[in-house]
């Protein structure tokens, strides 16, 4: 079972195209990060001080050039949502419709208290396109851009589907595999935890050479991890890790961190998983976030996330289902193949990026998927409320 590895070119490569245009993002530093830890696990940080969002972006990767190239594209990704270069029209719903165009207004992601867009209300619309049929399709501008300085939003501002690479398909995969894996991960979280926690990985029997020697770093760094399966009906790899110190007697809510992932491969699904658990840990670590705030680092750890670390494996990695592919190309067909075919067909991408830089920056929305935690006047969808019931 090996890792997927479907980039245009090397994370040097990358970053060697991007670099010349950080200054003009905003984004003035790189900075590594990875020794402030024990584990050694690869991760980097970028800074972009007047941003709109977020101002410190993280990556990480099995080296330094991939968390540097991680953290730098993630950076972009919000420097240009907070921007986006998508081609706009300030008009209604229904004279969209009337000139034959298809719209669709996204309720699901309206901030609490705010109305749904009326057929006869005039508001700024993106062009996207359906990633399924290939037609375009308009949304509303305000659920794609990213600007956090509005007080008053009438969307959920997230960079949830937001994501970016060497060419299209390469964001278009990423995009999508992050909606998939926050569907997962809500419809994981809305189980009862006596069941949740039945799926745990026994990761004594991960044998895959870069998995085995991540594993074996944070084992080393005298600290716990769990895997759980948490692959929901739509049979594409979805994993959760909890990452954690093995004395969790005094244990604090920093001091164990969740990481997720899902890919065609149950290996890199599992990986991302890992060195996201890794990566938030060092958010803890590091204290520089600017949505970190002091209280949250006297919080006790739950109870429940203390009993997730201490369950008995059920599963092996090796069990869960596998897409077959060597290409972006080929692993986002038989992503929206898996999708289509369990009827999720309300698939919308915008592209973002200016011309003049050398990457494709997407926001990917799946209305049908659920959505994580966030100001939204609707909490949970329909594949959630059915999971609950």
């Amino acid at each position: 079972m090996q890792l997927d590895n479907y980039r245009a070119c090397s994370p040097g490569e990358t970053l060697s195209r991007v670099s010349p245009f950080l200054r003009r993002l905003g984004i003035t530093r790189l900075a590594r990060q990875t020794d402030l830890d024990d584990i050694g696990i690869p991760v980097w940080c970028a800074f972009a001080p007047n941003a709109k969002a977020i101002v410190i972006a993280q990556g990480k990767g099995m080296d330094d050039d991939a968390a540097k190239t991680s953290a730098a594209m993630e950076a972009i990704e919000r420097s240009v949502a907070t921007d986006p270069a998508c081609e706009l029209r300030v008009t209604s719903q229904r004279a969209l419709e009337t000139s034959g165009n298809l719209s669709n207004t996204l309720d699901s992601l309206l901030s609490p208290h705010t109305n749904p867009v009326t057929p006869n209300e005039d508001i700024p619309w993106g062009r996207g396109r359906h990633v399924l049929t290939g037609n375009d399709i308009w949304v509303p501008f305000d659920a794609i851009h990213l600007d956090r300085t509005i007080m008053s939003p009438r969307y959920w501002q997230s960079s949830d589907g937001l994501a970016s690479g060497n060419k299209r398909d390469e964001a278009l995969l990423h995009g999508l595999l992050e909606r998939v894996e926050r569907d997962a991960l809500t419809l994981w979280q809305v189980t009862p935890a006596a069941k949740r926690y039945k799926s745990a990985i026994d990761t004594k029997t991960i044998a895959q050479p870069a998995l085995r020697d991540t594993l074996d770093k944070i084992a080393r760094a005298g600290l716990d991890i769990v895997l759980f399966d948490i692959t929901t009906d739509l049979e594409i790899p979805c994993i959760v890790a909890l990452l954690g110190p093995r004395n969790r007697t005094t244990a604090r809510y920093v001091d164990i961190t969740l990481g997720a992932g899902a890919s065609a491969s149950p290996a890199t699904a599992a990986m991302r998983a890992i060195t996201e658990a890794a990566q938030s840990r060092m958010t803890f670590i590091g204290g520089a976030r600017d949505d970190l705030l002091p209280n949250i680092f006297s919080q006790r750890a739950d109870p429940a996330t203390l009993t997730a670390m201490d369950m008995l494996a059920s599963r092996r990695l090796s069990d869960l289902p596998i897409l077959c592919a060597t290409s972006a190309e080929q692993s986002l067909q038989m992503v929206l193949d898996q999708l289509s075919n369990r009827g999720i067909r309300d698939i919308f991408a915008v592209d973002l990026a200016p011309d003049w830089l050398p990457a494709s920056v997407v926001k990917v929305f799946a209305p049908q998927l659920e959505n994580p935690d966030g100001e939204r006047h609707r909490r949970l969808g329909n594949r959630a409320l059915s999971k609950v019931l």
